[in-house]
């Protein structure tokens, strides 16, 4: 069934219930977040944000990304239901606050936050801009090329192939279990934000999917920080290229526009692509925007 008519569908039921039927109905949704145990003791958790991963090793809690603050409490809890043993190590995989607004949660009881050093920059300066200091949790512990730490089983390495979606965007994998955490270096089948205010580039970032698709085997499960209605929040190096053409496609179409003569706001019209592509509906735009202000340097 659709997840939009199911929810509208819902509410059109709860609407026609007694007060005691609707607790009833309700508790049905009282946890709105989802748990995936990928390989061993690693998992995934979803939400309202990106995708985050965990590790539950015998040496402390390893967490990827944190969502939002309410969200990442709900994480905590439940993997305190999993593990008795502390949290050890919280990785930033980019600065953008559906990520990170959630550290704030992890204050006092995790060991240390890790990022790329630009991720914190950004973060930084994002928190100051808004004004939003006092509601961060920032990474004590930066890399810049790579950075690798034994966990429990698990050799944990982080790798910055330069800019992309951010100029902060790290890869993480879980070399013992082969599973990768591409952050928000891959939206599945979902129209990407590009984030040129902090570095990002759309022609880096075939670059960096290209090196990935290239380091990692076929048996790797890739985990993504977003994905399109319908679509998985893991996957395989196939989604990785397919992605990569996308945005490569998506160049040579603003590249075209620009030449016919075409302004900003006229590219900006568009609503579908005139090439095959998965990535449609909703947040076009994006894309766009960002191509053209690559290409012409505006």
């Amino acid at each position: 069934m659709n997840r939009r008519y199911f929810l509208h569908s819902s509410a059109l039921t709860l609407g026609a219930l007694t007060i005691a039927q609707q607790k009833i109905f309700g508790a049905m949704f009282d946890d709105p977040w989802k748990i995936q145990m990928l390989r061993g003791d690693i998992g995934v958790f979803t939400e309202r944000g990106g995708t985050i991963a965990f590790y539950l090793s015998k040496k402390g809690i390893v967490v990827v990304d944190s969502e939002f603050p309410d969200q990442s409490k709900h994480l905590i809890d439940e993997l305190k239901k999993r593990s008795d043993k502390p949290f050890k190590l919280l990785i930033n995989t980019h600065h953008h606050q559906d990520h990170t607004a959630g550290n704030i949660s992890f204050k006092g009881i995790v060991e240390n936050v890790l990022a790329h050093e630009n991720s914190l920059k950004n973060q930084k300066n994002v928190a100051v801009q808004q004004k939003i200091e006092d509601k961060q949790l920032y990474p004590d512990r930066t890399f810049t090329e790579s950075w690798c730490e034994k966990i429990g089983k698990e050799k944990i390495c982080l790798h910055y192939h330069g800019t992309g979606h951010t100029d902060g965007d790290a890869i993480i994998h879980f070399e013992h279990a082969n599973i990768v955490h591409m952050g928000d270096l891959m939206f599945n089948r979902r129209h990407p934000f590009v984030d040129r205010s902090a570095g990002a580039s759309m022609k880096n970032w075939i670059t960096v999917l290209d090196q990935a698709t290239g380091h990692f085997g076929n048996d790797t499960i890739f985990i993504y920080g977003h994905a399109a209605d319908g679509y998985e929040v893991t996957g395989t190096k196939d989604d990785l290229k397919a992605f990569g053409e996308y945005l490569g496609k998506v160049l040579n179409f603003v590249d075209g526009e620009i030449k016919a003569g075409k302004t900003k706001d006229e590219v900006l019209k568009t609503t579908a692509f005139p090439f095959d592509t998965e990535w449609k509906g909703d947040g076009i735009q994006r894309p766009l925007t960002a191509a053209y202000e690559e290409l012409t340097g505006k």
